[in-house]
């Protein structure tokens, strides 16, 4: 089976940021300020201060979506230390606007939320369902912090620019998104790309409706489960386990698998 090859194209311009009692904080915000907007630049991995703030901005992302975004809510749902004082710092600099309990992305804020979102979930489908890695959430949180732009666009394709994470939960689209024209072949496809006999493991479904995706997992059509497709015409086919199951090939194309 022809593999794809996920380059690496990690900013290795920047340098090291030495903690010193004389620069502190003003150090790290100075260094900050030249890695504003660039996702996954290394810089934000090596400043604790950058850290809270991205998981600040992660967290008024996802309450956001939620539909529960509020300043008492951020501070009760996030386990970082000194994090009211970085949410304070957000607003200070531009990233957010703050008024009583209404908190808001600033249009830089939205943009750094964007990309963190992006990378960390993909980061999760990618441990979840590509290497089947307990505890995902965990090396999630800690590869998306070294993501450039250009690997999380290599990542989505590898993953065939999946829609949600495991979770349920969307995943932003990139540029990589709009490309008809793929550089590499995916390792994520439609069931409905597979060639008769060749076996795959479910990785995620988009159903059209609720109630397909009830008789899919009804079925055992889940993600993670084995398939093998037996036939396409007249029909297509599908062997799971020792049960073979028909289905329309619209259905087919809503199910993204990873040949095995």
């Amino acid at each position: 089976m022809e593999r794809a090859t996920l380059s690496v194209a990690l900013d290795t311009t920047a340098t090291w940021l030495p903690w010193s009692k004389e620069g502190g904080a003003m150090e790290e915000r100075h260094k900050l300020k030249g890695a504003e907007g660039k996702a996954g630049h290394p810089a934000l991995c090596v400043i604790p201060e950058v850290e809270k703030e991205d998981e600040l901005l992660e967290m008024i992302w996802t309450l956001r979506e939620e539909g529960r975004l509020g300043r008492d809510q951020i501070i009760e749902n996030s386990e970082i230390e000194g994090g009211e004082e970085a949410l304070t710092g957000l607003a200070e600099n531009g990233w957010i606007s703050m008024a009583d309990q209404e908190v808001e992305l600033l249009p830089k804020g939205e943009k750094r939320a964007r990309e963190l979102i992006r990378r960390h979930r993909l980061s999760l489908r990618l441990f979840h369902d590509l290497f089947s890695v307990e505890g995902a959430e965990a090396e999630a949180c800690k590869f998306e912090h070294i993501l450039s732009p250009e690997v999380t666009d290599s990542v989505c394709s590898l993953l065939g620019h999946p829609p949600n994470s495991p979770d349920g939960k969307p995943i932003p689209r990139g540029d990589c998104c709009a490309m008809f024209k793929q550089e590499m072949k995916p390792l994520v496809g439609p069931l409905s790309d597979l060639l008769p006999g060749e076996n795959s493991k479910i990785v995620f479904i988009t159903p059209g409706s609720h109630s397909r995706l009830d008789r899919l997992s009804a079925m055992g059509l889940v993600p993670g489960s084995f398939v093998k497709l037996h036939q396409k015409k007249p029909t297509y086919v599908i062997q799971l386990g020792e049960t073979m199951i028909a289905v329309d090939k619209d259905i087919t194309k809503e199910i993204f698998v990873k040949k095995v």
